[in-house]
């Protein structure tokens, strides 16, 4: 998912294209805003957490887009790919050493592994809301 952060300041065309060069297939691919109660739900795991509020107001933001991507070991080496989500402390030529401000608004989201990915992908892409 490119977050609203990275939408907002140009680079979803070239987070596309790196991802594109990385080796992913794009098996889906949308445009979405999302609603307080669906980025809520969708982060639920941080509920309890201090930064929820905040984390659930940065994600309704503006627009994000969300993908559904295809390449063996596709979640670990995305992981990879994106980086640290300090930017900060991520690698240089990741995603978010490249595009991320800070932690809170770090430009995109990856599944952390093969059945958060399916869980994640359910959720984006069954989301009746378009922008």
């Amino acid at each position: 998912m490119i977050k609203p952060d990275a939408f907002k300041n140009g680079h979803s065309g070239a987070i596309l294209d790196r991802i594109l060069q990385e080796g992913y297939n794009i098996k889906a691919l949308k445009m979405t805003k999302l609603t307080p109660e669906k980025a809520a739900e969708f982060y639920a795991i941080h509920k309890e957490r201090s930064f929820f509020k905040e984390l659930v107001d940065f994600m309704c933001e503006g627009p994000i887009i969300t993908a559904i991507l295809e390449k063996d070991n596709a979640v670990d080496d995305f992981r990879k790919l994106i980086g640290a989500t300090d930017p900060a402390k991520a690698d240089e030529g990741t995603i978010r050493k490249l595009y991320a401000a800070s932690v809170g608004e770090n430009a995109i989201h990856g599944s952390d592994s093969d059945d958060n990915a399916k869980i994640e992908g359910d959720f984006m892409f069954s989301m009746l809301e378009q922008f």
